[in-house]
């Protein structure tokens, strides 16, 4: 589990290809590895990997065909700076909120525009993840713990101050570039949730409308 509190930023050295998926090398930077263990768990852009090999200054991880087809990592080279998390300790603040690292799909910079010392990012998200995007709810960017304050669609809005775009790769945004999206845990079960019995048919969609709400107790029938 992570907070979505970037603790460093980091770059792509290596990407290499391993028997159809790929073994990743990360250099850290100012990330502190001198408590991480063989095994432990790095978010880098929001993904969460497993270290299987590490030094005080880079670590390597294998990063799965699923992983490559959910992410951005199809697009990263050498060179590519990246968003750096360790792994929330159960005595640590929770800074941000909830993230697992499971990254949920693709998102697009549609614009950014400055707002007196912010800058406000429009994204597209893909059509499926737009009922978990709820105003002032929260959502996760390339790792990065946000708050949604505006939603038109699968269109959403990004406000980020100055000490979010220094610390994160969000200050080398452009219009068309892809991140990566992991929506609110908490919706994602609750979605499952009111799914009731009907969670355990073969191929059961989630499809809330009022009608199952109403079915499921959630609403008064009158």
């Amino acid at each position: 589990m992570f907070t979505g509190i970037i603790e460093a930023l980091g770059t792509v050295s290596r990407m290499e290809p391993r028997g159809g998926d790929v073994r990743l090398t990360v250099s850290t930077g100012k990330l502190d590895m001198g408590d991480v263990k063989l095994g432990d768990s790095i978010a880098v852009n929001g993904v969460c990997l497993t270290a299987v090999e590490f030094s005080s200054d880079y670590f390597c991880a294998d990063v799965s065909t699923e992983t490559v087809k959910r992410t951005g990592f199809a697009q990263y080279s050498a060179g590519q700076m990246v968003n750096l998390e360790k792994a929330l300790m159960a005595t640590s603040r929770l800074g941000g909120h909830i993230v697992s690292g499971h990254v949920d799909g693709l998102g697009t910079v549609l614009s950014i525009a400055e707002n007196a010392r912010s800058i406000e990012i429009w994204i597209q998200a893909e059509d499926n993840l737009a009922r978990y995007l709820a105003e002032k709810g929260s959502i996760t960017v390339d790792g990065v713990s946000l708050t949604v304050n505006d939603v038109n669609g699968a269109e959403f809005m990004l406000t980020l101050i100055p000490h979010t775009l220094q610390e994160t790769i969000i200050q080398h945004y452009k219009v068309g570039t892809k991140v990566n999206l992991e929506v609110d845990v908490i919706a994602r079960y609750v979605e499952r949730l009111v799914l009731g019995d009907k969670a355990a048919v073969k191929n059961e969609k989630s499809d809330i409308s009022m009608k199952l709400l109403a079915e499921s107790g959630y609403l008064n029938r009158r």
